[in-house]
């Protein structure tokens, strides 16, 4: 085959994997090729990146998403690596599940380092001091080197700083394993810098966010399976590493209570938390602002329930405030601060932000919602990659955050930052999502990698929490259940009703949770709020995926079986899904017919419920059965949210949009009256009488 031509296969066969999306560097790595000494192109995504002499323009051109070889000889074997690697990574995806998502972090054998510190390695950090205009998230210079590089050297980044000292309650595999206490919060292999196998030193830049403690940054040889720490830098940190951070806002339990959640380094007997808040007012200022005192949560390490959780992954959390601000005005614009209060009298404030109250329940208002799963975390300084773990994480966050003004509230269905046991990991997610959800009510379900954990009364007895059985999700989040170790719970955002499911918990008939998903659909006035949704993360409902087309199902096991009558006799417009890692869309359906031949227009009498698969927020994609199911309307491989746009009583859009582009690539209307819900189909009204 020529080269044009394996070309042409590559792009033809590979354009929408998540390989593409490598940086050029990663390319060179993986490969070894186009890395002479001193040659290199830098990282564009990384800031302050300074240009440096480049290689020759026939040798090779890897960006954004395509893979351009300029020679026709010596290139040649790079492009069949490439195939070939391509092939494999995507026969890998095929038969992958969401529970199989690797931690990177998990990938390094921390337990099994030695300290091995050799007088010719170094690493030095420049600022030492971090934030010291306020900041929480910041850019750090680290350089390195010693006299014996290698491919499989690596720089960590710990925090706290003194990660080698003290006694680990790691369970030891070999009675020789000195055991570091904890993990790394992040990493990137050394020669990310490309130099540094040749000239023995390298620069990388990382992100790091404000963590409640000091950082330091080591560097390590043995690869990840059996690692030598050779370097340690002196400490940096942030100027008040203890400072409010991230704020979360959820809507309370009725529609004029707005609550808002924020970390901190500061225990009730060091600060006193609360937040200010108040109407913003006609020309600017702040209406009678106010002060409400914030509670606070914490968790140690045994409420972790396994491993990594309660051994390397362990990291302190800090401590969890959340403020309830109450009474508020519908649709009125207000803003807030969180603080804390010192013991002299001192005020320590976080950023101000502004958010619009929530609509009253019934309202006829334009409303808009946003709808997605399975986002992940991923980090802006490439670090933490592993098998392009989390590829469109920050597509669907950045464009979520361009386009703020467009939507008024986020609902997260389940599977989170993924970090399976890796406690640092969830403060990363925080500061990535917290442009939105320091703005908009970010309502948050529980995935499998939340909860999941045996023997700890979960409906699966699968591992994929990696020990955290819930702990971290239900702290760090506020969400206006009754019973926070249950995740199941309504919003009703104007003439929107959403009943949020549990699906790590048992949801069949006779359960507290079958209970309280009746009471939701019965209990809305469909005259003033029409539209119905349903959401929980695994799939409940109908989904193509391959796993479970395997399975015969298409749903988990029992999924449907026992809610399809209650979205029938309480007319569910939709019911969103997560879990599965990608998009899709079924007809109107009933016990698994399709109730109308329309595809982009509905109308008329409710005859059955959308069921719609949101998973593509962020990690490793799914791939679906080869067949398709005369129930999917629209199926969509890649990374992507679905936006819910209400009109008025009677007029609804829904949208999904692709996370690279923020464009609509599937979309469908809704118009009906209040009639058409009442309407008797199959299954949906109680017996009538024939008396007079």
């Amino acid at each position: 085959m020529l080269p044009i031509e394996l070309y042409t296969y590559v792009v033809t066969n590979f354009q929408h994997s998540p390989w593409f999306t490598r940086p050029a560097t990663w390319w060179q790595h993986v490969l070894h090729i186009g890395r002479p000494a001193g040659r290199h192109t830098p990282d564009s995504h990384q800031p302050g990146a300074k240009e440096q002499e480049q290689l020759p323009a026939s040798a090779y051109k890897i960006r954004e998403g395509a893979v351009t070889v300029l020679t026709m000889g010596k290139m040649l074997h790079v492009v069949l690596v490439v195939v070939l690697a391509m092939a494999a990574a995507s026969a890998a995806m095929v038969s992958a599940s969401p529970a199989e998502g690797i931690q990177p972090l998990s990938k390094i054998a921390i337990h099994k380092a030695t300290v091995e510190l050799h007088g010719s390695a170094y690493v030095r950090v420049t600022p030492a001091l971090l934030g010291d205009q306020g900041e929480d998230t910041v850019w750090v210079t680290v350089k390195y080197g010693w006299e014996n590089p290698s491919s499989d050297d690596w720089i960590a980044v710990f925090s706290p700083a003194d990660f080698i000292s003290g006694s680990c309650p790691n369970p030891r595999r070999n009675a020789d394993e000195p055991g570091l206490c904890t993990a790394p919060i992040k990493y990137q292999y050394a020669n990310y810098s490309a130099n540094y196998r040749y000239w023995g030193k390298g620069t990388i830049r990382f992100q790091i966010i404000n963590q409640r403690s000091d950082f330091s940054f080591a560097l390590f040889t043995g690869g990840f399976e059996n690692p030598k720490l050779v370097a340690v830098s002196k400490a940096v940190a942030f100027k008040n590493p203890n400072a409010p951070v991230f704020p979360r806002l959820a809507q309370g339990k009725t529609h004029d209570e707005m609550t808002v959640t924020w970390t901190s380094g500061y225990n009730i007997d060091e600060a006193y938390p609360l937040v200010e808040w108040g109407m913003v007012a006609p020309g600017g200022g702040v209406r009678n602002p106010t002060r409400t005192p914030a509670g606070t949560l914490t968790f140690n390490r045994g409420s972790m329930c396994g491993e990594p959780a309660r051994t390397v992954g362990w990291r302190d959390p800090g401590f969890i405030h959340t403020a309830f601000m109450r009474d508020l005005w519908p649709n009125k614009e207000y803003t807030y601060k969180s603080g804390h209060e010192l013991s002299d009298g001192t005020m320590v404030w976080g950023k101000s932000y502004t958010f619009r109250a929530p609509p009253t329940p019934g309202q006829n208002s334009l409303q808009r919602i946003i709808v997605f799963g399975d986002m992940g975390k991923a980090e802006r300084d490439g670090s933490n990659e592993f098998a392009n773990y989390q590829p469109g994480s920050l597509n669907t966050t950045d464009t979520l955050v361009k386009d703020l003004d467009n939507y008024d509230i986020v609902f997260h269905i389940g599977d989170m930052p993924y970090a399976n046991g890796y406690l640092s990991q969830w403060d990363q997610f925080t500061a990535q999502v917290a442009p939105i959800s320091a703005r908009k009510p970010y309502m948050v379900a529980s995935g499998n990698h939340e909860r999941d954990w045996p023997n700890t009364g979960g409906f699966f007895d699968v591992k994929d929490s990696g020990g955290e059985c819930g702990v971290p999700a239900e702290t760090m989040y506020y969400y206006p259940a009754e019973n926070r170790a249950n995740f199941w719970y309504k919003v009703d955002y104007g003439m929107f009703r959403f009943c949020v499911a549990d699906t790590g918990h048992d949801w069949r008939e006779g359960t507290p949770q079958h209970k309280f998903i009746e009471e939701c659909l019965s209990t809305v006035d469909r005259k003033h709020q029409p539209w119905l949704i349903f959401a929980a993360h695994r799939v409940l409902g109908y989904s193509s995926n391959a796993w479970y087309a395997a399975e015969g199902s298409f749903e988990e096991p029992e999924g449907r079986e026992s809610l399809q009558k209650l979205w029938q006799r309480y007319r569910v417009d939709m019911a969103f899904f997560g879990h599965v890692h990608n998009y899709e869309r079924t007809c109107p359906l009933y016990q698994s017919q399709c109730v109308t031949g329309e595809r982009s227009h509905y109308s008329g009498t409710m005859n059955g419920t959308i069921f719609v698969v949101a998973g593509g927020g962020g990690s490793h994609l799914s791939s679906y059965t080869t067949a398709i199911p005369r129930w999917s309307v629209f199926r969509d491989q890649d990374y992507g949210f679905v936006k819910l746009t209400a009109f008025n009583h009677s007029s609804l859009l829904f949208e999904y949009k692709k996370s690279s582009d923020g464009n609509v690539y599937d979309s469908f209307t809704v118009d009906r009256d209040y009639r058409d819900v009442l309407s008797c189909v199959h299954d949906s009204c109680f017996p009538t009488t024939l008396a007079l």
